[in-house]
């Protein structure tokens, strides 16, 4: 029977072996935004971003077939999850926390500390084939994935999105690609008022917080600046990247970070970088929780704490040490005193960056 249904769609969908016309592909974002820079060789199509839902919420994709890039990008949480580390489809703990997937077409670079992995493509390759840590663990196994692939309901969707039924890791690579420059969120009480001129979409607290977030008594704005709160982006009208990447001051044992993850300064060997990570969007931020790149924050309001101090002391255990003294720490990262109103204020203006339309939006959610 599925087999018959798998002919059915076939004819319907893409007609007499003749590949389906691809429309220009329609942004989700509001009038006056500028696109996302897409790559020439994987051009954006509904087709795509279809086949793309599918694949990002298709456990098979992993070799043992018990985690989806769904896994551990959860839609609830911002496409980010509830853990501090993510754990990969072995079960193998992982160092860092799962960023959350939200207007990623628009970041320059990605993951929490590469300055070269500045195409989702390129990134996905991590997860799907790395080794150290393994994710989707599909390296030596790549046949055997494949051929999950190789039904007649794939066929149809892989030809209507590059017009034949080959099966390949590339076509699957560009196609979830796809579907992930698709999560746009730009539709939180902040949008309403900034962009939509709704005078009433924050109220007063809400306006006192954003106030202070864009002063230069708190400076998170130098970090988490642009409309997509990150440094970190680029767009058809800005191609030129800001460093993203800075140390907050989370760590400090015996001047440096903790062997287990020195950040930037892993990958440049220069130790003006030790201990930067980039800074995420602060878009759907209440929802991501716990953050930081190693999850060791639990809350907004912890989050809020450290930076008042200028940083984190620890005063016990392996990571003991005071990370507010950090030779390398950002200038941005000096502390500064509010009240308990004003940290209200900010949290509620953090909380006015939610969006959730996006977070309850069933064209992306799982098509299973």
């Amino acid at each position: 029977m599925k087999y018959l249904f798998g002919l059915l769609l076939l004819l319907t969908l893409v007609g007499c072996d003749q590949p389906a016309q691809v429309k220009e592909y329609q942004w989700p974002i509001p009038k006056g935004f500028p696109k996302p820079q897409v790559p020439a060789d994987n051009p954006m199509s509904d087709e795509k971003v279809a086949l793309g839902r599918f694949l990002f919420y298709d456990p098979q994709l992993s070799a043992n077939q018990t985690q989806s890039c769904a896994s551990c990008h959860q839609q609830q949480h911002a496409f980010a999850e509830a853990l501090p580390v993510s754990i990969g489809s072995t079960g193998q703990l992982h160092r860092r926390n799962a960023q959350a997937l939200v207007n990623i077409a628009y970041n320059k670079t990605l993951t929490w500390a590469h300055p070269s992995l500045d195409s989702i493509e390129r990134q996905m390759l991590l997860p799907m084939f790395g080794e150290e840590p393994v994710e989707m663990g599909i390296t030596g196994h790549e046949e055997q994935v494949l051929a999950r692939f190789n039904t007649p309901e794939y066929q149809v969707r892989f030809r209507a999105a590059f017009g034949d039924n080959e099966i390949s890791f590339n076509k699957i690579n560009q196609a979830i690609a796809s579907f992930v420059r698709s999560l746009i969120s730009f539709n939180s009480a902040f949008d309403r008022y900034a962009y939509q001129l709704d005078d009433e979409a924050l109220n007063e607290s809400q306006l006192r917080g954003m106030n202070l977030f864009f002063s230069e008594r708190l400076e998170c704005h130098h970090c988490h600046g642009g409309f997509n709160f990150t440094q970190s982006t680029s767009h058809e009208k800005q191609l030129l990247d800001r460093r993203p990447f800075h140390n907050t001051g989370l760590y400090q044992v015996k001047g440096s970070y903790p062997k287990k993850d020195l950040g930037l300064a892993e990958l440049t060997l220069d130790p003006r970088d030790n201990g930067a990570f980039r800074a995420p969007t602060l878009r759907n931020i209440s929802l991501s929780a716990p953050y930081m790149h190693d999850g060791s924050v639990a809350t907004l309001s912890q989050v809020i704490d450290l930076y008042a101090s200028g940083g984190r002391e620890i005063t016990s255990g392996p990571f003991a040490g005071d990370g507010r003294t950090h030779p390398q720490k950002s200038p941005f990262v000096t502390g500064f005193e509010l009240t308990e109103q004003e940290k209200t204020d900010l949290l509620l203006f953090l909380h006015s960056l939610t969006d959730q339309q996006f977070l309850k939006n069933p064209a992306l959610s799982s098509p299973f």
